[in-house]
């Protein structure tokens, strides 16, 4: 993928089970984000202080070759990890993460996440593509996604891709006062 904006090229793959150190690494950057109590539903703090184990399999769970989840990363032109995406695969029969019954086989993106001097130049786009490909040859019916209500900047990123609200909301549970509004986009 090439900017828009520079000369940088930029690499989005699928995230490999050994690169757990950087998973990490770009989370714990993501959750120091100024927005990042709009955007994730955990802490710096609460992820810092999670052991190795954690990470590990976290990443086996979503990397090349996993069937429920895959987290894809964007590689600047020097290997840094620069952005990444996670999908997760909700089946038709069960409940999601907040207690919603899930009524059928759906994508569910989530730890969307660009550094900022690499935000504008189209990078966001290509790995919601990479990862709507991803939930489309899975099966996906849908794709979904999460937004904090405060968080304008990213409803209005939505709205641009395609996703549109479905009219369900879920409360926070560390602030009922909260909500978040989920947006889906429908299979093709």
């Amino acid at each position: 993928m090439s900017s828009t904006e520079s000369d940088e090229k930029y690499l989005v793959r699928a995230i490999r089970a050994e690169e757990w150190p950087a998973v990490k690494a770009l989370r714990l950057l993501a959750l120091q984000d100024p927005v990042a109590h709009l955007a994730f539903l955990e802490t710096y703090d609460e992820a810092q202080a999670r052991p190795d184990s954690f990470w590990q399999e976290r990443s086996a769970g979503a990397c090349v070759g996993a069937t429920g989840a895959q987290q894809f990363v964007a590689e600047g032109p020097d290997g840094q990890w620069v952005g990444t995406v996670t999908m997760l695969l909700e089946q038709a029969g069960t409940t999601d993460w907040a207690g919603f019954p899930v009524d059928r086989r759906q994508g569910h993106l989530v730890g969307v996440y660009v550094r900022p001097e690499h935000r504008g130049c189209g990078l966001t786009e290509v790995l919601f593509d990479e990862a709507l490909q991803w939930a489309w040859q899975s099966g996906a019916e849908r794709v979904r996604l999460i937004v904090h209500e405060d968080n304008g900047r990213a409803q209005r990123f939505y709205r641009r891709v395609g996703f549109l609200p479905s009219g369900r909301t879920v409360p926070l549970t560390t602030d009922p006062g909260q909500l978040e509004l989920e947006y889906v986009l429908e299979r093709p």
